[in-house]
């Protein structure tokens, strides 16, 4: 079972990895609060019923036995050329160590998330992921990921592209924490998961 955004950051990922320590989130509103503020401004109002669209007039939810406001669903490999591959994060996300995949060495890839947002907009979504090898710190990304309304569609990000470490040196296993959080601390999922580089794809 997917864990939920109550859930205390892993041990691997220092809070100041993860969030600012300088930045001090906005108060979390309601849509119905920010829809209602700043009627004067024209062009304002046009812009939340352009972002907001159907979750103006309804209550968005998509699983009503999930409490959660950000569901992520599935996380994948983007490479040009090849079918993406794909890890399921609507399951017993503690076996997802035993899934490998396989990148060639030297490789341009984006990582892409998929989610649910429901309920209420969620501010300043971030995904960060932590790589290492034979237990050493070896990558960090941390990409702003942004707002969301709620929609009855999966939404998703695509990371920039990150280029594969290549050379006999670098290929190998590797091990990977994953963090799905946003401005207010909320931890929507956290994850570990595993790569091997290869010479080639095979």
């Amino acid at each position: 079972m997917a864990e939920t955004e109550k859930q205390q950051p892993h041990p691997d990922h220092h809070d100041e990895d993860v969030h600012d320590a300088n930045y001090q989130a906005p108060p979390e509103k309601t849509i119905e609060e920010i829809m209602a503020a700043d009627q004067e401004d024209e062009s304002l109002r046009r812009y939340k019923e352009a972002l907001l669209g159907a979750a103006q007039t309804e209550k968005i939810v998509v699983e009503p036995n999930d409490p959660r406001k950000v569901i992520v669903k599935k996380l994948a490999l983007v490479v040009e050329g090849r079918d993406d591959m794909e890890l399921d994060l609507t399951g017993d996300i503690s076996q997802l160590k035993k899934q490998l995949f396989v990148i060639k060495e030297g490789v341009q890839y984006k990582v892409r998330i998929d989610f649910i947002v429901q309920r209420e907009i969620v501010h300043g979504l971030k995904y960060v992921q932590k790589t290492s090898r034979f237990g050493m710190p070896v990558d960090k990304m941390k990409h702003m990921v942004g707002s969301y309304p709620p929609k009855k569609e999966i939404q998703f990000y695509l990371t920039p592209a990150e280029e594969a470490p290549s050379g006999t040196l670098s290929r190998g296993t590797y091990s990977v924490s994953s963090i799905f959080t946003d401005d207010d601390k909320h931890i929507h999922l956290e994850w570990d998961w595993t790569f091997e580089i290869k010479k080639d794809w095979a």
